[in-house]
């Protein structure tokens, strides 16, 4: 009981300098900027940027919780083109109103994650290869369902954008909701323990009585689920439907989570942190946008700023190795 306290005293500095650097670095990014630009921290500019990364949010929420089991969803790009596709299809060709529309379109999501789960889980499939599949099929049947044109709805879903709370949109504040959510079901719930223990090591998790398929298939289903949320808010924002939307979408949404420290490898990562690296992500978007850098130049940078996420990360997992005893006990 001793050694465990001074574990959980221990590790809640560690926990509290690493948000410690993700606001540093986010301060950084801000001051940088705003030297550059002085435009960069208007009201107007600051709300424009928040409300358009809701979607990256709200689906970096679910991606954390599938690269904390261990796993990847590369599809979620697509699925969120093609609940984007359901939604307008619906609401255009059939005349179907917004309230029943939006149901469709998060269950287009959930029903895509739930297909990626179960044939994960029932044959033992890498999710690389799965999820990959997915983002293929669902892009081709995006392409179908919307015979390759963008579909325009018009003002009938942009209400759910344009509702507002002190500036802040409706999108926005569901997924800041769905940050808050998923942080406490990853800390404080028998599911996030055992999705991070599924993480750490699957082989003592079924050791232990507790079978991995309903916990990596719920991941799934959440992260699809969101995909078709963050379909909802990009189609209220731009009253149209893109059949090429989400194209690269889940490499951004990757990097973000991957920069708020989640580990590739599975077993640890952090909701909170996420929307850290989404804000990053959004920041040095945001930067290079009004400082004017061309197309190539921002892929150099922020794929520099993600490997060297990568990178300090790993000396951050070695010095915590290192300091731990043999046996990996600390104390």
């Amino acid at each position: 009981m001793k050694l465990l306290a001074r574990t959980r005293r221990s590790a809640v500095p560690a926990a509290l300098w690493e948000y410690l650097g993700m606001i540093v670095a986010v301060g950084l990014l801000v001051l940088v900027f705003s030297l550059v630009n002085k435009r960069f921290l208007s009201p107007a500019s600051l709300q424009m940027t928040a409300n358009q990364y809701a979607q990256y949010l709200v689906v970096a929420v679910g991606m954390t919780f599938v690269l904390i089991v261990g796993g990847i969803d590369l599809s979620v790009g697509s699925v969120m083109g093609l609940s984007a596709a359901v939604l307008t299809v619906l609401m255009k060709h059939c005349d179907m109103p917004v309230a029943l529309a939006v149901p469709a379109c998060l269950a287009t999501g959930a029903l895509c994650g739930l297909i990626n789960g179960l044939l994960i889980t029932t044959w033992a499939l890498p999710s690389f290869i799965v999820t990959l599949g997915m983002m293929l099929s669902a892009r081709g049947a995006t392409f179908l369902l919307t015979d390759s044109a963008t579909q325009y709805v018009g003002g009938r879903i942009a209400g759910i954008a344009e509702t507002n709370l002190f500036g802040l949109s409706l999108p926005l504040l569901i997924a800041l909701g769905a940050v808050v959510v998923g942080q406490f079901v990853l800390s404080r719930t028998v599911f996030g323990r055992r999705a991070i223990a599924l993480g750490t090591n699957a082989e003592a998790v079924r050791l232990a009585g507790i079978s991995p398929r309903p916990i990596r298939t719920t991941v799934f289903v959440v992260s699809g689920l969101l995909a078709g949320a963050g379909a909802v808010f990009r189609t209220s924002r731009l009253r149209f439907a893109d059949p090429n939307a989400g194209t690269g979408f889940e490499l951004e949404v990757i990097a973000a989570v991957v920069i708020g420290g989640t580990s590739l490898m599975g077993g640890r990562g952090s909701v909170v942190r996420s929307f850290f690296g989404v804000v990053i992500i959004a920041v040095l978007t945001s930067g290079l946008n009004q400082f004017g850098a061309p197309e190539p130049t921002k892929w150099l940078i922020t794929g520099a700023v993600i490997v060297a996420a990568a990178i300090l990360d790993h000396y951050r997992q070695r010095l915590k190795r290192d300091r731990s005893p043999p046996g990996g006990q600390s104390g």
